[in-house]
């Protein structure tokens, strides 16, 4: 993507101030977005983002720039202008790149160029058709297709030089229910860091079927009760709770800076004895996977906690620095135009030894939430509430009537704790995760758990 030779010359002119560590990173990103409403292409855009971003290391601390001129003229001329505000000399430090093998584990069968707009305006027609054609209380569809192919290339002072090419691809179908001015929503997707033979025809009419059913069901709902209650949460993207009151708790983002409520627990039981938790950027073709990380780094399998036990925190370089630990491949950005910091990648609870109906038959009264919405952390402390998009009343051992409006209030700590039946039959949820870093692709999943009781909002 740029020369070698220009990138030593480069990374040479990020230190010449006295910085400890410099770092290059490149990306040149095509992307496809397609959004229909009603049957009919609302947008169709393509677009490319290219540029560079560099990076130096002075201590504890790091200053970031970034261009989109990579001539080797520019490219020098950013990084002496990012090193000036460090006060110091060129320790004259040796720079030998070395150019890293990488595995592939996230084989690509269809490249998204093989695929034309118009094949992939029809696969949305398919699937919105199904949603549409479901039930006549569905008064509208919408439906959304997004694949991108991002270039990398990493090198840095520590002799870093490689390359990587992700590939991602995700398809989305939304649905509203309408019943005497009631209107509620569903919606269903599919994705993963895969080419486009992930979608046929049946897929593509699941995705449709489900948003609508979901619709459907929810506009007949009753409102939620409200209070303290046992709470079973299902399996794939309910593991949206662990993600968002849990995970970014656990990343050096927020643990360097003292400001995790997870600080200094390191060996501490801080969960129930049947909560493993994992961050495994290594998953083949997982929605948030990936070949190397955005500092040059290969993935890793990141046991987070092990039988309630916290083990180990997600970092990335500066993160280690700063908190004297090794890396986890955890470093992470949206693009060149941020800095990278640590990021989930494909975060989870283990399978556990119970059945889908050991808990629903153990759980007297409480709620089933079978699939879950967005939500709000604190970090610092761990408070959050999520949305319950499709919810039940779990009465005497049996899933009974649909009810609708529930959130879930509680903090990260009381909710590992309380934790008692966890399922065996993982499954995950794709989603897009903002922090410092920007927003990236990020797999949460879990099998279905049951919390021992949590507060419910609801209006009953």
């Amino acid at each position: 993507m740029i020369k070698e030779s220009i990138v030593k010359e480069v990374l040479h002119a990020a230190l010449s101030s006295g910085g400890d560590f410099a770092e290059v990173f490149v990306e040149d990103r095509h992307d496809n977005v397609i959004n229909m409403i009603g049957g009919k292409i609302e947008t169709s855009n393509a677009g490319r983002s290219y540029g560079a971003g560099i990076r130096i290391f002075n201590g504890n601390n790091s200053i970031y720039g970034y261009t989109n001129d990579t001539s080797k003229e520019n490219l020098i001329k950013v990084a002496k202008e990012i090193a000036s505000s460090i006060s110091g000399v060129d320790k004259n430090l040796g720079i030998d790149l070395v150019k890293k093998c990488v595995d592939t584990i996230n084989p690509i069968k269809v490249m998204p160029a093989d695929i034309s707009k118009g094949e992939k305006i029809d696969w949305l027609k398919i699937a919105a058709a199904e949603a549409s054609g479901y039930a006549k209380e569905i008064t509208q569809v919408t439906g959304s297709y997004l694949d991108y192919v991002q270039n990398i290339m990493v090198a840095n002072t520590e002799g870093v030089y490689a390359e990587d090419q992700r590939v991602r691809t995700r398809l989305r179908v939304g649905a509203v229910a309408s019943v005497n001015g009631e209107m509620q929503t569903g919606s269903s997707d599919t994705g993963a860091h895969v080419g486009l033979e992930i979608y046929n025809e049946k897929t593509l009419k699941n995705i449709g079927k489900e948003a609508a059913r979901i619709a459907k069901t929810m506009v007949y709902a009753d409102q939620c009760p409200s209070g303290k209650m046992p709470v079973v949460i299902d399996n794939g993207f309910g593991g949206v709770i662990f993600h968002e009151a849990c995970g970014h708790g656990l990343e050096a983002t927020s643990v360097a800076k003292g400001t995790s409520v997870y600080c200094n627990k390191l060996g501490e039981k801080i969960a129930s004895d049947v909560v493993t938790a994992i961050d495994d950027g290594t998953i083949n073709n997982g929605w948030g996977s990936f070949n190397i990380n955005d500092e040059g780094e290969l993935p890793q399998k990141n046991v987070l906690l092990e039988n309630g036990v916290l083990k180990n925190y997600m970092i990335d370089k500066l993160g280690a620095r700063r908190m004297n630990m090794a890396q986890t491949g955890a470093g992470r950005r949206q693009s060149y135009q941020f800095a990278p910091t640590s990021r989930m990648t494909n975060t989870y609870i283990a399978p556990g030894k119970s059945t889908h109906d050991d808990i629903i038959k153990n759980t007297e009264l409480g709620i089933y939430a079978r699939n879950m919405g967005g939500g709000s952390v604190n970090p610092a402390t761990g408070d959050f509430n999520f949305a319950v998009t499709e919810g039940y009343i779990i009465r005497d051992g049996k899933v009974a009537e649909p009810v609708r409006g529930a959130t879930l209030i509680g903090t990260g700590l009381e909710v590992l704790q309380k934790i008692d039946m966890v399922g065996n039959e993982l499954a995950y949820g794709q989603g897009m995760c903002g922090s410092s870093s920007g927003s990236i692709p990020t797999w949460v999943g879990q099998p279905m758990v049951r919390v021992q009781d949590i507060t419910v909002g609801g209006r009953k």
